[in-house]
């Protein structure tokens, strides 16, 4: 299984919170202030985090 993940970077506040979650998918473009997706289309192993990140956006602008 294969989770497509997406942010809305227009709605993003860079809190960094699915960063802290999920490392291995989620990343900072300094430059932008904002979260960016290290691999947007990431296996099962690590659904549960992403699945966690997606519920812990304070802004809810992660989705899959």
């Amino acid at each position: 299984m294969c989770l497509a993940v997406k942010i809305d970077s227009d709605s993003c506040i860079g809190c960094g919170v699915c960063m802290q979650i999920c490392p291995d998918v989620f990343g900072l473009d300094e430059e932008a202030g904002k979260a960016t997706l290290l691999e947007p289309n990431e296996t099962s192993e690590k659904a549960d985090f992403i699945k966690e990140a997606i519920d812990s956006c304070p802004i809810g602008c992660i989705s899959e």
